[in-house]
């Protein structure tokens, strides 16, 4: 079978509307219904945090708000914001609004760079939480019945747990593979031969990378639907994981400090955008450097406020990802575009703005380069450095990797407009985490 680009039309695929009573009623609310519950929940929220956590009483009184100042959804902006640094300076539990006798769960940042960030969830959180995962796979074409290979990490990160919870929420069959162990995973899909993986999509290519190594060609799996998120991923990686599974690649977004996965995500017959799950998380856009709130449609800052949580209620939090609020098509709630970057991922560089996802388009565009790369940033002297770490594909030979390593580095010079070096490395070089590639060492201070 011949694998397309975005066909909806292979038999292989899923990707089909649900219909209107699979839906949850939330997701055929009108925009009226949508701001009425979105207001009700927001001032049981905001009165929640103000008398429960003492950060944020501090918070509002300084900025001259309480609870009751809110009249409309425009008010929020009159509140202050939340970081990551909060959740890190109040670690563990100076953010829960709950007693730990209320809390469920706890789950945790890495804290790869400081204290990790700590999360606890309630019953109904944990309930909530696996009904906005459910719709997400729902939403990517899964139904009850259907088995779902969950290659997420399972632990302290969200991924793993979230996904298995919601999966069970819908009516599927987990296999909770967790991650690594390539090989197995390949031989578990092999067997078991699951319609769906979730995963993130530089593991998912790793798994492709493995199938074809033992021969298998991975259009003749049992796989239908990918849902991939943990990590942000361009459009051409979703053409390459589609042509080579012949499957409908779609995205998941999520973060730990709102709730874990299922925060949004793609629907499988427009795969134009996330739509937000609008009824548990209140989104803006904010510039990023003035925190102004922007329009719809305008680029910035993704912020989140949470509606339904209640061990730890977010109250306008800053995730650093840079995306735009759009319009519903597929459900009625605001969708919002792929995430071009982050805001503190950003590289100056000699005067030049630069993302890792510019670095990986070209990455992906580079015959026998995989995607997997990490961009090393040095100083010598009075200048900054670059170079791009980037693992080869497991068919390109050594004699091909001088002549790639050369193409690429024109690529980003004639493409972003700087000058790097370009090092291409073994496969499976680079250290991962849960199945994540760190892309920005920035050694500089050092």
């Amino acid at each position: 079978m011949t694998g397309t680009t975005t066909s909806l039309t292979s038999t292989r695929r899923l990707g089909t509307a649900p219909r209107p009573e699979e839906l949850d009623p939330a997701e055929r609310y009108s925009a009226d219904e949508l701001a009425a519950v979105q207001f009700d929940r927001l001032q049981q929220t905001l009165r929640r945090a103000y008398d429960n956590v003492a950060v944020y009483r501090e918070r509002f009184d300084a900025a001259g708000v309480r609870p009751e100042d809110l009249s409309s959804l425009a008010d929020l902006a009159k509140f202050p914001f939340t970081t990551k640094h909060d959740l890190r300076d109040n670690y563990p539990f100076g953010m829960l609004a709950e007693p730990m006798s209320n809390v469920r769960r706890l789950h945790a940042s890495s804290g790869t760079t400081g204290k990790p960030t700590v999360v606890g969830y309630t019953d109904n959180d944990l309930d909530a939480w696996s009904d906005v995962v459910a719709r997400s796979i729902r939403a990517a074409g899964g139904r009850p019945g259907h088995m779902v290979h969950v290659a997420f990490g399972y632990g302290l990160f969200t991924g793993g747990m979230g996904a298995h919870y919601g999966a069970e929420r819908l009516g599927c069959t987990v296999v909770p593979a967790s991650g690594g162990m390539t090989a197995r995973q390949v031989q578990i899909i092999e067997d078991f031969r699951p319609e769906i993986i979730m995963v993130t999509p530089s593991y998912m290519l790793t798994l492709l990378d493995e199938f074809e190594r033992q021969g298998i060609d991975p259009r003749s799996t049992s796989l239908r639907v990918g849902i991939f998120g943990a990590e942000p991923w361009t459009e051409q990686m979703r053409v390459e994981i589609e042509e080579r599974l012949d499957i409908d690649a779609v995205d998941i977004y999520g973060l730990s400090e709102v709730m874990g996965p299922g925060v949004a995500a793609e629907c499988a017959e427009t795969k134009d955008g996330l739509h937000i799950w609008e009824d548990h998380f209140y989104p803006e856009v904010i510039d990023p450097f003035t925190g102004e709130v922007l329009p719809d449609g305008s680029e910035g800052e993704l912020v989140f406020t949470s509606l339904t949580k209640e061990a730890l209620p977010i109250i306008r939090y800053r995730t650093k990802d840079l995306t735009r609020l759009l319009p519903g098509t597929a459900r009625s709630m605001r969708r919002m575009a792929k995430v071009t970057g982050r805001s503190d991922d950003m590289i100056i560089l000699r005067g030049v703005n630069v993302y890792p996802t510019q670095i990986e388009e070209l990455v992906l565009h580079t015959q026998g380069m995989s995607p997997h790369f990490q961009l090393v940033l040095t100083r010598e002297g009075r200048m900054d450095k670059m170079t791009v770490r980037v693992e080869a594909r497991p068919d390109c030979p050594g004699v091909r990797r001088d002549p790639a390593a050369t193409e690429l580095a024109k690529g980003i010079k004639d493409g972003v407009g700087i000058s790097t070096e370009v090092t291409v490395v073994d496969p499976d070089t680079l250290e991962r985490s849960v199945g994540k590639l760190r892309r920005v060492v920035d050694r500089r201070d050092a």
